[in-house]
């Protein structure tokens, strides 16, 4: 038995398209998908639905910026910005294991260990300028310590 073919059914007057015009027939045993392509931060579930990613944890932009700054200031105020990275360091490490410990709580894993990897260069950087300091403060006074004058006079 064959059916008649229908003719294609055009656009309306008003410019819209007829019910599925354009579209894919559904496949058999796969749920049909609705709707555009998922959006920038949103995850599909296994049923083909999409679902909001969830959010950002508190510190992990937090822990990105301030290591950002504590690195920046190292070329733009010689420094003075670097104790900022120990900070930076310490927040981003515990944003990173909580978002490991729950990752369907949270997302931001990528902010809080650029943080932390920005924190530990900084904390470094931190540590040794202030032994570099300390080395010059101490040959400075082992150096004054060590060198007398003498005002004697030959009359």
């Amino acid at each position: 038995m064959t059916y008649p073919e229908q003719p294609p059914q055009e656009p309306s007057s008003d410019g819209e398209q007829p019910a599925g015009y354009g579209q894919p027939a559904p496949v058999y045993g796969q749920p049909p998908v609705y709707g555009q392509p998922p959006a920038y931060g949103q995850q599909q579930s296994s049923m083909g639905y999409f679902a909001p990613s969830p959010p950002k944890h508190p510190s992990a932009t937090t822990s990105m910026i301030l290591g950002i700054v504590g690195l920046a200031g190292i070329l733009v105020a010689c420094g003075v910005t670097l104790p900022v990275a120990p900070f930076a360091w310490y927040f981003g490490a515990k944003a990173v294991k909580e978002i490991d410990a729950e990752p369907g709580r949270y997302s931001g894993r990528s902010e809080a260990n650029a943080g932390k990897i920005t924190g530990i260069i900084g904390t470094v950087l931190l540590i040794l300028g202030v032994l570099f300091f300390v080395g010059i403060i101490a040959l400075g006074l082992l150096g004054a310590a060590s060198t007398t004058t003498s005002y004697e006079s030959d009359y």
